[in-house]
Order: C-alpha cells, then sequence, then structure tokens
C-alpha cells in the first residue's frame, strides 16, 4: 500500500462511523467511496445556517466556530468544536434536512472529507459497523432532549442561567460566546433584569465569565457546573 493509502486509512480510522473497522472494510471502503476532501483558511464558512444538507461533512484537521442564532435573532451562541467530528449529522435525514448553524474556520487550516448522501446510503447499506455508528449518535441526541424536561426545576437565579446556557449549547463544555441582551436574558428566564445583572456581575467576580454589552464570554462552561448553588 502506498503513503497516500496509509494516511487515508489512518484518517478514516480517526472519525466517527469509521472508528473500529476492519482493515479489510477500510479497504472496501476506500477503494469504492467517492471522497471530496477541501481545505479552508481562518474565517472562511464551511457551512452557512439554512444550507441543504446533501452529504456527510467530518473535520478531519483543525477548529472551527459553530455559530448558532435563535429564531427571533436575539440569541447568538458561539462554540469552538475540535478535529476529528462530523457536521450535523441529523441533518441529513429527517423533516428538516438544512442545517441549523453556520460554521467557520477558526485555525490558520481547517480540512474537510465529505461523502455525498448517495454515497452515505450504501455505507449504511453495506457496512454494519457505519450504520450502528450513524445510529448511536442520532439516538444520543434524542435521548438527551427527550430527557429536558424530566430535569429537576432550577430554583436561584444563578441556576436558571447556567441551565439557560447551557440549555443552548451543543457542546457541554469548552469556551462560549453569547450575544444576548440582558432584557431579553431576563425575559427567558423569569427574572427582573436588575437580579440577572447581579447574578452575572457575581459570576463574574469568581471568574466564570467575563461580561461587555450584549455578550457574555464562558471560558470554560465545565466550570460553571459545580457553581449553580452558590447565592445569586
Amino acid at each position: 500500500m502506498d503513503i497516500a493509502g496509509l494516511n487515508m486509512y489512518d484518517t478514516l480510522l480517526r472519525l466517527p462511523l469509521f472508528q473500529g473497522m476492519g482493515q479489510d472494510d477500510l479497504a472496501q471502503v476506500v477503494g469504492h467511496t467517492r471522497f471530496e476532501f477541501s481545505r479552508y483558511k481562518r474565517h472562511d464558512i464551511l457551512i452557512q445556517e439554512g444550507e441543504m444538507c446533501r452529504g456527510l461533512t467530518f473535520l478531519t484537521k483543525g477548529l472551527l466556530t459553530t455559530i448558532h442564532t435563535s429564531d427571533n435573532r436575539q440569541l447568538e451562541v458561539r462554540e469552538q468544536l475540535p478535529a476529528p467530528t462530523v457536521l450535523q449529522p441529523e441533518s441529513l435525514f429527517g423533516l428538516t434536512q438544512r442545517y441549523s448553524m453556520t460554521f467557520i474556520a477558526s485555525s490558520e487550516h481547517c480540512d474537510t472529507l465529505s461523502i455525498s448522501k448517495e454515497e452515505v446510503n450504501r455505507l449504511l447499506c453495506t457496512f454494519e459497523l457505519f450504520r450502528t455508528s450513524l445510529l448511536n449518535i442520532i439516538s444520543t441526541q434524542a435521548q438527551r432532549r427527550s430527557h429536558l424536561p424530566w430535569r429537576t426545576r432550577p430554583h436561584s437565579i444563578r441556576e436558571k442561567i447556567v441551565r439557560f446556557i447551557i440549555d443552548h449549547c451543543q457542546y457541554p463544555a469548552g469556551a462560549k460566546d453569547i450575544r444576548i441582551r440582558m432584557q431579553s436574558l431576563a425575559t427567558e428566564i423569569g427574572e427582573s433584569r436588575l437580579n440577572v445583572s447581579r447574578a452575572l456581575h457575581a459570576m463574574a467576580s469568581e471568574s466564570l465569565l467575563e461580561m461587555s454589552r450584549e455578550h457574555i464570554h464562558i471560558p470554560r462552561l465545565e466550570d460553571m457546573f459545580g457553581n449553580t448553588s452558590a447565592n445569586s
């Protein structure tokens, strides 16, 4: 096998949906699947919110920023997404086959590998591990979402703020940038603007977040999990 073939094997084995495949299956995938490779520079848009999902796109190298915006455009959440990962595989099937987020390159270079929907359907029919891996990803997302209404209701203002942030993030860790007006946040959690402001400033004093006009920066979302019981 040449160096290019070895690199392709190594790339696939690091990606979701292909991890755990045997050598024979990988050889068949590499030999009979049409892949599209792309490279993006920092600030390039890979996928725009609302764009049709026509296949699976994997981030193989680099770092992306995801931008998720509410329907009324009063809330925007930005998160960082490292390689390797697959970008919104749930958008390929179902009622709405469009991406709900925008993906922007945030490292010097971002490399992607894409597979058309036709090729994905063939892989699903041919390889049980590929099929099971995709079902596991989508099922896990569905199970997490179905559990949301059954969690214990938050009581303090701080708990409500943290719950609101977590519920609007795709990934439960890492840096987050949230653009929302103070009054909009207060309305969303059913509290007064003054009390929300006090709670946010208290969290800022503990280095859990940084605040500026209509902007909340969270260095590490996971640091908030153990701080929701503090006085607000």
